[in-house]
Parts: structure tokens; C-alpha cells; sequence
């Protein structure tokens, strides 16, 4: 990609008219963007990429500082809805309400935000071996908001329970009100902080960007949001490297150069006078603390970490 190339036409965020009822190019790429926990993560990638995000704090139609999207804020669940209805093209959402809805969707790109679990957990004391221990006289009452991940699951694990729906606060039906939950822990400290205890992992979900299929099928749609996922993806690679700049002698360039985990090859450059190679090259970032210490054992001077903005592989 070049700078008389660019994925998108930038401008500044304006008030110009949005949506489909505003006589909106077909072409144009209705976007859902998350309100709520996933917003700011996907506000910051977003602005990592050079998107503006432009809204005031009652307005729920944002405005793209690039061209040929119409953007609305919506709950993540309702994105979901709104996705395999066809009304959103594209959109950010956890994997486990699009599990949850069981829909059609294409997941384009996984942000690998806001990771969670999703587990079935109950108190310690109705727990034995890992298994639910049924309570006397009635079944064993489970609640959830995913209904139809805790149905498959009580289907497998404790066929004769009986499911009840919770509204948030999950973790504070046990023990009065449901002998278990299935709920998303990050860390499982709220699980912990209730006196719960893990008895499976259903699925493992995180902020995913995803496609009607539909929009997908249209060029133009397709152009935008291909240039979109190329933009982001770029963010995420970056964020997972760092850029190592070193000296080296020309008797030490090959054990330096060998132990360099670059994409393909690093940039190798003579230095002035003859006096060695300057050595360039984006590496995995949890390696730097066994990669630099080696690096400088085997002959690099001078060596330079340095955060990258965004790698187009």
C-alpha cells in the first residue's frame, strides 16, 4: 500500500447525513460499533488505525473520519441480532453471544479484546469431583443468560436440571436461588469473590469483528470493508512485535542475524566507514526479555526497542 494508494478516503468527521434513509450510496458499509465494555477497546483500535470516531455523549450514530460507512452504537447483543438480520453489514461482537444466537455470520478479524471464559461454576460444597452433586428432593436449578449454550450443556452434564434466565449479576444466584451458573469470568475473581468454583470451560470468547454474509457478496461493500480489516490487522500485528535496531561486526552479523525471529528477513545496512552492519527487524514482543540478553551476547551493541505503529505482513 502506498501513499497515492490509500484503503480509504479520510476526511474530517462531519455532520453530513447518515443511513439508509438518508439517500446513503448502496456501496456505503453499515457498521455497528459496541456500546458499553467493548467500546473504548474498539474506539482505541479503531483511532490506532488513523479512524476517527466522532459522536457526542447522547448521540448513537458516530461518524467515521473515512468515507463509506454509516455507523450506529448498539449492545453487542443486539449486533449480533442486527448482523444476521441484515440491517448491519459488519460489526463488533463477542463470539459468545454470536455461539449464543447460534447465527450466520463470517467472523472476519478476532481483536482479542475483552478475552473471556465461559464456564459453568457452582458453590464448593455442591461440587464433588468435579461433578454437580444433586440436591435432595428436586432437581438441580442452573442460571444463565445464555440460554442456549447452558441448555446444550446441562443436555451432556446434568440432564434433569432445570434452567432459569438471569439479568446480570450471574454470580450472586448460588446458593438461594440456582445451585449453578454459566456465566464469562475474565480473571474468575467475581467467581471467587462469591465462593464459586469453576466446573468447565464452555467456550473461550473475545470483541471479534463480523459480516452478514449478504455485504460480503457486494463489491463495493466488499472493497470498504476488506480495507478496513486490512487497516486493523495491521494495528494488531504491530501491537504483537516490536522493532529491534542493533550494530553489529561483520564477524558477528551471522550468529545475530541467525538468532533474529523476523517476519521474513531483516534490513541490513552497511555502516559509514566499514565499521559493521546496522541490523533492523520487527520480532515477537514476550520475547524481547530472552531475545535482547542474547542479542548482546553474541555481538550486538548499540541495540534500540521501539514500538510499531502497524505492520502490513
Amino acid at each position: 500500500m502506498t501513499s497515492a494508494d490509500p484503503p480509504f478516503t479520510v476526511r474530517a468527521a462531519s455532520s453530513r447525513p447518515t443511513g439508509r434513509s438518508a439517500g446513503a450510496d448502496p456501496d456505503t458499509v453499515h457498521l455497528a460499533l459496541p456500546k458499553g465494555r467493548m467500546e473504548q477497546g474498539v474506539r482505541a483500535l479503531l483511532a490506532a488505525a488513523g479512524i476517527g470516531v466522532a459522536t457526542d455523549d447522547r448521540a448513537y450514530r458516530p461518524r467515521l473520519s473515512v468515507d463509506g460507512f454509516e455507523t450506529k452504537l448498539l449492545k453487542p447483543q443486539n449486533i449480533v441480532v442486527m448482523l444476521a438480520e441484515g440491517s448491519r453489514d459488519l460489526g463488533f461482537a463477542g463470539a459468545d453471544w454470536v455461539a449464543e444466537r447460534d447465527v450466520e455470520l463470517v467472523e472476519l478479524l478476532d481483536t482479542e479484546l475483552d478475552p473471556v471464559r465461559i464456564v459453568a461454576a457452582a458453590p464448593v460444597a455442591l461440587v464433588d469431583r468435579g461433578s454437580l452433586r444433586p440436591p435432595p428432593g428436586r432437581p438441580l436449578v442452573v442460571a444463565s443468560e445464555y440460554e442456549r449454550l447452558t441448555r446444550a450443556w446441562i443436555g451432556t452434564r446434568v440432564p434433569d436440571a432445570h434452567f432459569v434466565r438471569s439479568h446480570g449479576a450471574t454470580e450472586v444466584f448460588p446458593p438461594e436461588d440456582a445451585d449453578a451458573i454459566v456465566d464469562n469470568s475474565a480473571s474468575g475473581a467475581t467467581l471467587r469473590a462469591n465462593g464459586l468454583v469453576v466446573l468447565e470451560e464452555l467456550m473461550r470468547s473475545s470483541t471479534r469483528l463480523y459480516a452478514n454474509p449478504r455485504a460480503l457478496e457486494e463489491p463495493g461493500k466488499r472493497r470498504a470493508i476488506d480495507n478496513l480489516v486490512l487497516c486493523l490487522r495491521a494495528v494488531l500485528e504491530a501491537r504483537r512485535r516490536a522493532m529491534v535496531e542493533l550494530n553489529v561486526s561483520a564477524a558477528d552479523l551471522p550468529r545475530v542475524v541467525d538468532r533474529l525471529p523476523c517476519m521474513r528477513e531483516p534490513t541490513i545496512a552497511p555502516l559509514h566507514g566499514g565499521a559493521g552492519y546496522a541490523v533492523r527487524a520487527a520480532v515477537p514482543r514476550d520475547g524481547l526479555p530472552r531475545l535482547v540478553p542474547e542479542l548482546k551476547a553474541h555481538g550486538a551493541t548499540d541495540i534500540v526497542v521501539s514500538s510499531c505503529e502497524q505492520i502490513v505482513p
